[in-house]
This record gives C-alpha cells, structure tokens and sequence, in this order.
C-alpha cells in the first residue's frame, strides 16, 4: 500500500521554525515501520516543501503556501490506499482524514494496526 502519514506539521507551532521542524520529525519517524511491513510511506511535506521553494513561498501561510501545501496531499491521496493518522491536533490532517473516508481508503491510527504485506 501506498500510505500517507498525516499529523500536525504548522498545528500548534506559531509558526517556530523549530517547532515545525520537530512536527516532521514526528512524521517522518513512523515512515521506516511502515517501509519495513512492506508498504511505501508519503508524507505530504516530502513534495509540498520542494515545490513550496521552488514557488517562492516566503513563510507558511503566504498566497504560495496556500495554492500548495494542502493541495498536495489532497492530490497524494488520489494515488494513496491509506492514511496514517498521527495524534496531534491538526486541521489539515483531519481533513486527510475526511478525504480519505470519503474515498473509501483505509484510516490507521496506530503502526500497529497497519499489517505486513503480503
């Protein structure tokens, strides 16, 4: 399965660039587990932050971030089969989350829920 990892990332930073940070390290640390039960993992920063450059955002928030950042998970999850849903309050990742039900993905709240490929 193709799966996003969906959690705060902005969601209770003010915008600390140290607090974001630590937002994707807390993403990031839940894409080897699901690697290693034979799945692909995707975080929607993984592509947004690239393009977000490339584009000239100054700041999350401005006119460029928001023409992006939550459009390409939206996009992911038209390719993905299910969503990890990390704690943490987060909007954006609530509505991964609504997305996702609405598609009929499959929505995990723990690693371990997740099982190996087969």
């Amino acid at each position: 399965m193709l799966i996003l990892i969906a959690g705060p990332y902005r969601s209770g930073t003010n915008d600390d660039p140290i607090l974001i940070k630590e937002n994707l390290v807390k993403l990031e640390a839940m894409s080897l587990p699901i690697f290693r039960k034979g799945h692909v993992p995707i975080i929607g920063e993984w592509v947004a932050l690239p393009l977000l450059h490339l584009a000239g955002s100054q700041k999350p928030g401005d006119a460029v971030w928001d023409e992006i950042q939550y459009p390409v998970a939206h996009r992911l999850l038209e390719k993905c089969d299910a969503v990890l849903r990390i704690p943490g309050e987060s909007k954006g990742a609530d509505k991964d989350v609504e997305i996702a039900k609405a598609r009929g993905l499959k929505v995990y709240y723990h690693i371990k829920d997740i099982s190996d490929a087969e």
